[in-house]
Parts: structure tokens; sequence; C-alpha cells
């Protein structure tokens, strides 16, 4: 077992991630049906540069500073956003980065093909737990019924093929981010 090793570089990107899924969430490309932000992109990326423990904190950082109030959610903070129905993509950009990150520890960065698929194995699980959340924010706690179906043809096609472009540009310049990091954890 390798021990992580905590340094202030390490700790000042991973607050600089923490700050970038955060103005991401501000930075907003309309499109006909849908919004794209760089949220999601800058949730990859910081898996891809950090590493997967490092990266998951930052997004876990993104979401405890959230939840104490500060307005850096889409539409504000709180402890309150917990009940909203979006919270569970909030929470599932934790696991998004961890797995981003252990893909690039175990596969490097020269296969591009590999880091694809692990921003799409991510974007599932962000997907699984946002629309499952979604799915029980409205049934058990706002007791507005809908059907799990509905959930997650909300993805479809805008919000799977904005994180799919997300997904393909993160793979791409991965490689020459960490060479400019010097982060090949």
């Amino acid at each position: 077992m390798t021990k992580t090793k905590i340094n202030t570089k390490t700790m000042i990107l991973c607050s600089f991630f923490t700050a970038l899924i955060a103005i991401g969430a501000f930075i907003r490309i309309p499109l006909p049906v849908t919004v794209f932000s760089l949220q999601f992109t800058f949730v990859l990326l910081s898996g891809m540069i950090l590493g997967s423990k490092a990266g998951a904190i930052s997004c876990l950082l993104y979401v405890v500073i959230g939840l104490l109030g500060f307005p850096i959610f889409t539409e504000g903070g709180g402890l309150g956003y917990i009940l909203k129905p979006t919270f569970g993509y909030l929470i599932a950009f934790i696991p998004a980065s961890y797995i981003v990150g252990l893909t690039r520890e175990k596969f490097g960065t020269k296969s591009v093909s590999k880091l694809v698929a692990g921003c799409f194995l991510a974007m599932l699980v962000t997907y699984a737990i946002g629309t499952l959340y979604t799915y029980f924010i409205l049934n058990k706690v706002a007791h507005t019924p809908i059907p799990y179906w509905a959930c997650l043809v909300s993805l479809f096609p805008f919000a799977i093929a904005k994180d799919i472009f997300s997904s393909i540009i993160v793979s791409l310049v991965t490689p020459r981010l960490i060479k400019i990091t010097n982060n090949h954890s």
C-alpha cells in the first residue's frame, strides 16, 4: 500500500480545482434545449491532473463549501441544497473524479482511448447517482410522482452530447497538462 504524499503543491492544485469547479458552474454556454457549463469538464480534469484521491478531495471540498452556505452551486448554496433534485449530480462528482484519476494512474496518458473510456465510466456513474437521487427526491421528498425513465430521458440528447464532448477534450489535453503541472502521481 502506498501513502498519498500531500505536499504544498498538491494542496494548491487541489484548491485550484475546487475553485475551477465552482467557477465552471457559472460559465454557461446556452444551447437550444440545455445549457453547457464547464463544471463537469473541471471535475474530469481534477481527477486527471491530481489523481484519484486528490481529485476526489477537490470535488468533496467543492460540495462541502457549497453546503456550508457559500453560493458556489448553480443555484446558490447551503444545507437546503441537499433537497434539490440535482444535488445527486454534485455528490457524483466525487466518485467521477476518483474514477478518471484512477484511470490515469493505472494506464498513464499515452492511450487517449483509455482516458476517454475512464471519462465515459465517470459520466455513467455521475448519471446513475444523479438520476437515482433526482428520482428519490422528487418521489419521496417532494411527493411529485415521476417515473425513473423520465429522469433518464432528461439527459438525452444534449446533456450526454456535451459530456461526451467534454470527455474527449479532457482526454486530449490531459497529457499536455500533466507535463505542465509535472504531476505524475
